[in-house]
């Protein structure tokens, strides 16, 4: 009998891990790629793939979703959104509040790899589209599934939609409130409203996102301005948006397996990849500023060997290894990553710098698709979730940096919030 009622209670308990681990699921809001098999994730605008992916709502402008499902057979797949409030908690909305028609459509434009080791079919879409129309302005998180396993979502990626009718006058200064020129950028803005009186109360209906470089781990939400005149809202001095400054990212390509790549140091075919051997990295907090015009942490696909089409479906997977010598001296107190637009703009678990003892330097292996990529090493100190730039790559007060100010306005009995305006700004521009 007593085995019995164990027998019972670790049921119970099992039943209770697998709810918790569905809600937890269910709940993830990030941009994630939850599935081994799906690589090189980009959502950008189709007009422009290196600025952030915010339609305005009604207009003509498009968003580009490009993948790579690694594979030898073709997969049927279909997409969904999802209307997310400010701080990407779902919203009260219905889907049929926010889509026009079903909130699902297949993916149909996708075409198997040429001439690649690896192998691998590349999917594209684009969305709005004829069948699928967004309706409300705010925070959107897509979701791309199996069309017979719905439940289980390859991955999901963030994006916005905006209805245009605030002004936002976006600034910032490495004149800072805690140093002046040296290792902080100071980011400020001012919202106007297009129509007189369109804002009732601004101290309790305004959000202001900020995010620095697309990272959402630094984020900062601001909830109430610094002051109200007229129409002109304010915020000024606020020490949560003081960012620390950071350097330019790092550049490496990997376009060709048979000639020279920027930051690559050696090529070699160890079956069954390409293998690229980048340029060891080094600690640069110490040495002077130099600039080098990168495009904020993103990545381009591209093999600049491909003499028959797009290098969507001609570009290889190479294995990058990275290689950090901190002079030979093991970091304590926390966790080293590589990060960058490929890593989600996150610190990640598999883009974790592991420490090589034996050759006393830190070093990271990672599947990427042939193309040109930013990166940083960022530091995550034991115990919290933000990276930072300073102890590798410093802090330096003339990086140019891109800053995005979301406006979001949930006027009295509203369901959701609006976005209503963004800016954005590059410092030392």
């Amino acid at each position: 009998m007593n085995n019995l009622v164990k027998k019972l209670q670790m049921l119970v308990c099992l039943a209770a891990v697998i709810c918790l681990t569905a809600a937890a699921g269910a709940n993830d809001m990030r941009t994630h790629v939850f599935s081994s098999s799906i690589k090189s994730v980009k959502l950008s605008l189709a007009s422009n793939a290196y600025v952030p992916p915010i339609l305005i709502l009604g207009g003509d402008e498009r968003l580009n979703v490009n993948f790579d499902y690694l594979d030898y057979d073709v997969h049927y797949l279909r997409y969904s959104v999802t209307h997310c409030n400010a701080d990407w908690t779902e919203s009260m909305l219905m889907e049929s509040e926010y889509v026009d028609g079903f909130n699902y459509a297949d993916i149909t434009d996708y075409e198997q790899s040429q001439t690649t080791f690896t192998h691998y079919y590349n999917y594209n879409f684009t969305l709005p589209n004829e069948n699928f129309i967004i309706t409300k302005s705010g925070n959107y998180l897509l979701r791309v599934y199996e069309q017979d396993d719905p439940d289980r979502v390859l991955f999901q990626c963030r994006f916005m939609v905006c209805e245009n009718s605030v002004n936002v006058r976006p600034m910032v200064t490495s004149r800072t409130d805690v140093d002046y020129n040296r290792e902080h950028q100071q980011v400020s803005f001012e919202v106007t409203a297009k129509s007189r009186g369109q804002i009732r109360d601004p101290y309790g209906e305004i959000t202001a996102v900020v995010t620095q470089n697309s990272r959402t781990d630094n984020q900062v939400v601001v909830t109430r301005p610094m002051m109200v005149a007229g129409d002109v809202i304010t915020y000024d001095h606020n020490p949560a948006l003081i960012f620390e400054a950071g350097n330019e990212f790092r550049r490496m390509e990997i376009v060709s397996e048979h000639s020279i790549n920027m930051g690559v140091e050696r090529m070699q075919y160890f079956e069954p990849y390409y293998h690229a051997t980048l340029f060891v990295d080094r600690p640069r907090a110490a040495t002077q500023y130099l600039y080098d015009q990168t495009q904020f942490g993103r990545f381009t696909i591209r093999n600049r060997d491909c003499d028959f089409g797009d290098s969507n479906t001609c570009a290889d997977y190479v294995v990058a290894h990275f290689t950090l010598d901190t002079d030979g001296r093991m970091l304590s107190g926390g966790r080293l990553f590589v990060q960058g637009e490929f890593t989600e703009a996150m610190p990640q678990d598999w883009a974790l710098m592991k420490w090589d003892a034996s050759q006393g330097v830190y070093v990271c292996d990672l599947l990427l698709k042939q193309g040109a990529y930013n990166y940083q090493y960022l530091w995550v100190p034991d115990g919290t979730t933000v990276g930072h730039a300073g102890m590798i790559e410093g802090n330096k007060y003339q990086t140019i940096n891109e800053y995005l100010i979301c406006i979001y306005d949930r006027p009295m009995g509203e369901r959701y919030d609006h976005l209503v305006g963004y800016g954005l700004v590059y410092s030392g521009r």
